[in-house]
C-alpha cells in the first residue's frame, strides 16, 4: 500500500475504478493527505501493518467490508462508506461500528438526491392513496440492481416496508394490487444516474426526477461529508444528518 505524509490521512477505496480515482483527486484538492488506496483484490493489505489513518473513504464492494471494519476498529479511523449492494446484516454491521467510530453510509452522496428523498417522503405522505412506481437508469457496467438510491427512495415511500414490491411485469400480470410499488432498473450507455418517482392518481400524475450529469457530484458530496464527519463525535450519521442538520 502506497503512503504519503501529511496532517490528515485517508485510505481511499476503489483504486482500480473511476470513482476511486475521482475521490482521491478530490481529497487531495481539499487538502487531505491520501496515504494509500486499495480495492477488492488487495483489501487484505488493510489487515496487518497498514498505517493508521484518520479517515477511510470506501467505494469498493460488499466483499471488502470485513477488512474495512477490522481496519477501522484497529485504528479508530472515521469511515465514509459509499459502497452499494450491501445485505441488511452488513448495513447493521456498519451501524454497529458507530458505537466506537465516526461512521456515515449513503447509497448516493448527491445533495440533489438527498433533497429528492425528502421530497419523495413528503409527497408520499400527501398522496397516500396513489400508485407509485420508481424507475432508475444507470450505465451498462453497473453490477447491482436496483440501485441503492432506488432502495432509499422506496424506503422514503414505504418506511415500514409493509407494501408489496414488484421489479417487473410480464405476461398476464393481472391488475395492479392495492398498495403495490414498482421498482424498475434500466441499464445502458454511459448514464451516470437518473432516478424517477412516479405518483399516479386519477387523471393526474406527479413525477419527481433527479438526473446526474457525472459522477463528480457523488465525489464532491462524499468528500464534503468526510470533512463534516471528522468534526463530529463518535456515532453513525446519515448523509442528511451531516449535510442538513
Amino acid at each position: 500500500m502506497a503512503s504519503a505524509g501529511g496532517v490528515t490521512s485517508a485510505v481511499v477505496v476503489g483504486g482500480s475504478g473511476r470513482m476511486g480515482r475521482l475521490v482521491r483527486e478530490e481529497l487531495a484538492a481539499r487538502g487531505f493527505a491520501v496515504s494509500g488506496s486499495y480495492d477488492v483484490d488487495n483489501v487484505d493489505e488493510l489487515d496487518e501493518g497498514a498505517p493508521a489513518a484518520d479517515l477511510v473513504v470506501d467505494f469498493s464492494a460488499p466483499a471488502a467490508l470485513p477488512h474495512v471494519l477490522a481496519y477501522a476498529r484497529r485504528t479508530g479511523a472515521a469511515l465514509v462508506s459509499g459502497a452499494t449492494g450491501y445485505a441488511p446484516e452488513q448495513l447493521a454491521e456498519l451501524r454497529a461500528l458507530g458505537e466506537t467510530n465516526r461512521v456515515t453510509w449513503s447509497s448516493n452522496y448527491s445533495l440533489g438526491v438527498a433533497a429528492l428523498r425528502r421530497a419523495t417522503a413528503m409527497v408520499a405522505e400527501a398522496l397516500g392513496g396513489w400508485d407509485v412506481e420508481i424507475v432508475e437508469t444507470h450505465h451498462g457496467r453497473k453490477v447491482d440492481a436496483p440501485s441503492g438510491t432506488a432502495k432509499a427512495l422506496l424506503a422514503a415511500v414505504d418506511p415500514a416496508g409493509s407494501r408489496p414490491v414488484v421489479d417487473g411485469r410480464s405476461g398476464i400480470a393481472g391488475p395492479r394490487r392495492p398498495g403495490e410499488i414498482g421498482v424498475h432498473a434500466l441499464r445502458g450507455g454511459t448514464v451516470a444516474g437518473t432516478h424517477e418517482v412516479h405518483f399516479f392518481g386519477t387523471d393526474e400524475e406527479v413525477c419527481l426526477t433527479h438526473r446526474a450529469a457525472s459522477r463528480q457530484i457523488f465525489v464532491a458530496g462524499a468528500v464534503a461529508a468526510a470533512g463534516r464527519l471528522l468534526s463530529r463525535p463518535v456515532g453513525f450519521y446519515d448523509f442528511d444528518d451531516l449535510m442538513f442538520a
